[in-house]
């Protein structure tokens, strides 16, 4: 079956703020084996979703509709849904008691007609309790379409998905299984990936579709299936995987979407009981704050320098002035040198160093910009590798933060 996914507000239109709702109903949908065919942004015009409405069900079992449900009068969805479905709007007892009790409780100050009103809803609506806010979802049917009306709060959105829509979703509807599998590479480039695995992708089942999915230093390759039976399509799967992880398997860092590599680092580092301290330059903290934001990651981290000016780098560090001035600050002597000193400072079993210049000038350096020196120290030695990264700051730091924690798995792997 097929679902739409409809975003109302001008908001999103002029780019005022990012849709992460549909991101995450599709996600949900994904799991329970309904597939989204596709997603829209409206404007709040009740002509404008009127004719969504309309175009979403000639194609559509499911319609998911975010958005217009608060208490001013710029939020329509309530009164359009009435004229599309013919009906009207009801005051709801459970609705309005849930809404006395937020006041009561969470908020400081009286409720208004306003408030009052959110109580209202469709008289042919089935309820879905928002026990996060005040505007109520909505569940309503037309011919063989179910429609479903979510605030656009995104917190009160995904509690209503999780505990409300998807299990009526999973009552009401008969659904495949739709499995997918996704690996994290890092360290080649989609062609080149591309170019490997040719023979291997042009004999894929014909049930089983391949997604290249490229970021900033990494490749996701996505396996897609789906069918009655949740077993097979599994041991179809694996099986691929396999014939894959015999062509490429040396960049492969992970599966599935959460496993970002500085994840799959921590892994290592806590079952191999070892720890990691980092000194950063152009990197400005990025590699700790990545770190950093893996629950858990204390166990292991020891803690970071950002040594951002040269003489930080001599006065905390205490990196040699000549040799700066020798090779300069931008160099595999001085990222050799910050990683010894880092992992020497908090006592760690690794340490990664980074020093470069991400742009767009020059800074205490004459190399090029995009020239970053990522050093790692080892229990066993110190090294350091150059790239280019390209003269698009932003990138040169997501690129040398990825490559950063690429380096050290390696080597991690290596012991």
């Amino acid at each position: 079956m097929r679902a739409h996914i409809i975003t109302i507000g001008d908001e999103i239109l002029i780019g005022q703020i990012v849709d992460t709702n549909s991101a995450f109903i599709a996600k949900e949908l994904d799991k329970v084996g309904i597939e989204v065919h596709q997603i829209s942004s409206i404007s709040d015009n009740k002509q404008h979703i009127l004719q969504s409405l309309a175009e979403a069900q000639e194609t559509s079992e499911l319609v998911l509709i975010t958005g217009g449900l608060g208490p001013t009068k710029d939020d329509v969805t309530k009164h359009t849904f009435c004229e599309y479905f013919q009906d009207t709007l009801v005051e709801d007892p459970a609705v309005l008691q849930n809404i006395e009790r937020i006041f009561k409780h969470h908020v400081n100050r009286p409720m208004l007609p306003a408030n009052r009103s959110q109580a209202l809803v469709p008289s042919k609506a089935t309820v879905l309790m928002n026990k996060n806010g005040t505007a109520p979802g909505m569940w309503m049917q037309s011919g063989k379409t179910v429609f479903v009306s979510m605030p656009g709060v995104p917190f009160e959105m995904k509690a209503l998905m999780t505990d409300e829509v998807i299990p009526r979703v999973q009552q009401t509807f008969s659904r495949p299984f739709i499995l997918h599998k996704t690996l994290q590479t890092y360290g080649r480039g989609e062609s080149e990936i591309a170019n490997t695995i040719e023979d291997w992708e042009d004999n894929l089942p014909s049930d089983i579709k391949l997604a290249y999915l490229p970021a900033l230093g990494k490749v996701r390759l996505r396996l897609s299936t789906k069918g009655p039976d949740k077993a097979p399509l599994e041991r179809r799967l694996e099986e691929q995987i396999t014939s894959l992880k015999a062509l490429i398997g040396d960049i492969i860092v992970g599966y599935d979407d959460d496993e970002l590599i500085e994840k799959v680092v921590g892994s290592l580092l806590t079952n191999n009981n070892k720890t990691l301290a980092v000194a950063e330059s152009c990197t400005g903290g990025q590699i700790a704050a990545a770190i950093t934001a893996i629950p858990g990651a204390s166990s292991y981290f020891k803690g970071g320098m950002v040594t951002y000016a040269t003489h930080s780098k001599v006065e905390l560090l205490k990196i040699d002035q000549a040799v700066i001035d020798e090779h300069s600050v931008v160099s595999a002597q001085v990222a050799e040198a910050m990683a010894a000193a880092v992992k020497n400072w908090y006592q760690s079993d690794y340490a990664i160093s980074t020093t470069g210049n991400a742009g767009p000038s020059k800074g205490d350096s004459d190399a090029e910009v995009g020239t970053v020196f990522i050093g790692i120290a080892t229990p066993t030695g110190v090294f350091s590798q150059e790239f280019k990264m390209g003269s698009q700051r932003e990138r040169v730091i997501s690129k040398s933060v990825n490559k950063a924690f690429e380096l050290l798995q390696k080597e991690i792997l290596k012991n």
